[in-house]
């Protein structure tokens, strides 16, 4: 070998399936966009929606989006900014509104969330609670599994699944570091943070404190049929869905994501020193437990003490993350720390949401989509609205999702002498996984900065995780809510 040889560079490997996706997205955008005009969506009583040529282009939006964030074509927060881009370059909405939608108060939400992560872990608070839990479920990593999921899902019960979501994340960060493969992503890894995600989605349909889709739909419902579904009657039905979707994916997890080591040796007597060494609680821990406890406090009775309900649940919990500021707990150089990509990828989700909702895209689907069953059986119609709605909340908001379909769905309904309750339970029970994308849910984006999977991983999985939910939401429509007392029909 010469010396120039030895000193020329590598040669540089072409990434085809990043350029094919590049292209292949860019190629529907153009394609969608300059078609002819699409024909109207047409509901069952005749009301035509027709699709705006602003509606198209929201489409194509949507097509090169979902694309790119599945193959990770660029950085998935980069993906977000082109969202924006193309909305303004296109003029599918005006700049100011598609960029707006990046400062909107989810978005907002999810920093926060994300600030108590970050004092979680710089607290020390994170290391208690994982070895605390340790040592209850003990050194079998599939019990750990269980330990964990049956953890997030009780949460989910009594707190926002994102906030769940930021209090969780670092607790199991603490538990992997003690799995012993440094940051090497591992079946392991993969399924606890995975498994958060899923977890979160499934433990948050049980209860109207889970997130705010359910209170959303509960007053479209009341708006549209007339009927008031209690707090306690929401559960009733969703418990058994929500906590069998909980042991099916521990089951998923544990034949899918079997850790490599059916134990981790000597986990025990490491947490027991571990925990001896943190000492009592500092003062900076109890601070910040007392501080996210308020807010998660405040935000749970929103629902069941009107007066708070005009509060902003976004306001709320940015009240703690200045907090953590005035008493000294976090500095200037822990905003560095704060992973903007995830929320770039949060705001781009928001944009587009807003941007199929308001050019009437997401309408004019749910009206082609739902008309073709407009005279099947009452079990395909409804399990046709909650794949609809699964599908849709995997690209757009929960809150959006239902908000687009639920309204057509139960006017169709009427004609199919479909009961109204199935209608809108099955949805709900959809709209709270979003198990494909990362946008779907905020739970989904803080794993991914875990660096233990792809976004491609996260969505070949969910494909298979969402079969299992479309499987058990038609065995509770079909079997479960009627022994329950539900009505499936209104003949």
């Amino acid at each position: 070998m010469t010396a120039d040889a030895a000193i020329a560079p590598a040669k540089t490997q072409i990434d085809w399936t990043r350029l094919i996706a590049l292209f292949t997205g860019l190629g529907l955008f153009f394609v969608v966009y300059y078609s002819p005009a699409w024909p109207d969506a047409v509901d069952p009583v005749g009301k035509h929606f027709p699709l705006s040529p602003e509606g198209k282009g929201a489409i194509a939006v949507f097509l090169l989006a979902g694309l790119w964030w599945v193959f990770e074509v660029i950085p998935i927060g980069v993906t977000s900014l082109v969202i924006g881009i193309m909305q303004a370059l296109f003029m599918i909405r005006p700049a100011k509104e598609a960029f707006k939608d990046f400062m909107d108060p989810s978005v907002l939400f999810i920093f926060a969330s994300l600030v108590i992560g970050l004092v979680f872990n710089k607290t020390g608070l994170t290391k208690r609670m994982a070895y605390k839990m340790l040592a209850v479920v003990g050194e079998k990593t599939t019990t750990i599994y269980l330990g964990v999921f049956v953890l997030i899902a009780l949460l989910t019960h009594i707190m926002a699944h994102t906030g769940v979501a930021a209090t969780v994340y670092p607790l199991l960060l603490a538990i992997y570091a003690l799995y012993g493969e440094g940051d090497k992503p591992t079946k392991f890894g993969k399924g606890l943070f995975i498994g958060m995600a899923y977890v979160c989605g499934a433990g948050s349909i049980i209860t109207l404190l889970g997130a705010a889709r359910g209170i959303v739909a509960v007053g479209f419902f009341h708006e549209m049929v007339g009927k008031e579904i209690s707090f306690f009657e929401l559960s009733y039905y969703m418990a058994p869905v929500g906590w069998l979707m909980v042991g099916l994916l521990w089951v998923f997890f544990i034949i899918f994501f079997k850790p490599e080591k059916s134990v981790i040796p000597g986990l025990k007597e490491r947490v027991t020193e571990l925990s001896a060494a943190l000492g009592p609680m500092k003062r900076n821990e109890i601070i910040a437990l007392i501080i996210i406890v308020s807010a998660i406090l405040v935000m749970s009775l929103q629902v069941m003490v009107p007066p708070l309900r005009a509060l902003d649940k976004s306001a709320i919990f940015l009240v703690s993350t200045v907090m953590f500021f005035i008493l000294r707990i976090l500095d200037i150089e822990d905003l560095e720390l704060i992973p903007w990509n995830i929320i770039l990828l949060f705001s781009g989700a928001m944009s587009i949401g807003f941007c199929l909702w308001q050019t009437g895209a997401a309408q004019w689907m749910a009206v082609n989509w739902l008309a073709m069953f407009k005279e099947a059986n009452w079990f395909v119609f409804v399990m046709s609205i909650a794949f609809f709605v699964m599908v849709m909340t995997n690209f757009i908001m929960n809150v959006a999702a239902i908000a687009i379909s639920l309204p057509v769905a139960l006017v169709i309904a009427k004609y199919l002498h479909v009961a109204p309750e199935v209608v809108l339970f099955a949805s709900l029970a959809t709209a709270g996984m979003p198990f494909i994308l990362l946008v779907g849910a905020a739970p989904n984006a803080i794993a991914y900065d875990s660096k233990q999977f792809t976004s491609g991983e996260f969505f070949t999985w969910g494909l298979f995780a969402s079969v299992i939910l479309m499987v058990v939401v038609g065995v509770a429509a079909a079997v479960i809510w009627p022994l329950m007392g539900m009505p499936v029909t209104t003949q």
